[in-house]
């Protein structure tokens, strides 16, 4: 099992690399990338910003719990923080296990969780020379209300 706060590109095929053993006949695998679209508006690109210590201490702790959850310890789940382009991966997520089930349920698991729990914000850039922060525990919170502006900030900032 291994939890990360990188700054350099995620590679899905290194992730499945360290998950893989003869004894799994099942590997999941998320990806999460930058899209070029948010709430209507066109994005040119998204930083994401942590409090790493914090960060890397609760993504290790959700990926443990899923670990005992599910039954497996081939888990690797790793969010980049820093620029982004639209395309870029943002985090991944890759879960072996002997079967599908406790595979998949693993993955969704860790992706939720992380969404609600972990301590990283991002800022989105928008086409318009306008930017916001996103703070996506607060979006993730919102499910149910209107998800125009759920979990964004009041304050728009106008690129200088």
């Amino acid at each position: 099992m291994r939890a990360a706060i990188v700054r350099r590109p995620i590679e899905a095929a290194a992730l499945l690399r360290e998950v893989a053993a003869t004894g799994h006949g099942a590997t999941s695998l998320f990806v999460g990338t930058v899209r070029d679209v948010s709430d209507e508006r066109a994005v040119t690109g998204i930083e994401y910003a942590a409090y790493e210590a914090m960060a890397t201490a609760e993504l290790a702790r959700i990926a443990g719990e899923a670990v005992e959850r599910f039954g497996t310890g081939a888990l690797v789940v790793e969010h980049r923080v820093g620029a982004l382009a639209p395309g870029e991966v943002s985090v991944a997520v890759a879960v072996a296990h002997a079967h599908r089930g406790p595979a998949l349920d693993a993955t969704r698991y860790v992706i939720e969780e992380l969404k609600k729990r972990v301590p990283i914000w991002k800022k989105e850039h928008y086409a318009d020379g306008t930017r916001e922060w996103v703070d996506p525990t607060l979006a993730s919170r919102a499910a149910g209300l209107s998800t125009r502006n759920a979990g964004r900030s009041t304050f728009p900032e106008r690129a200088g």
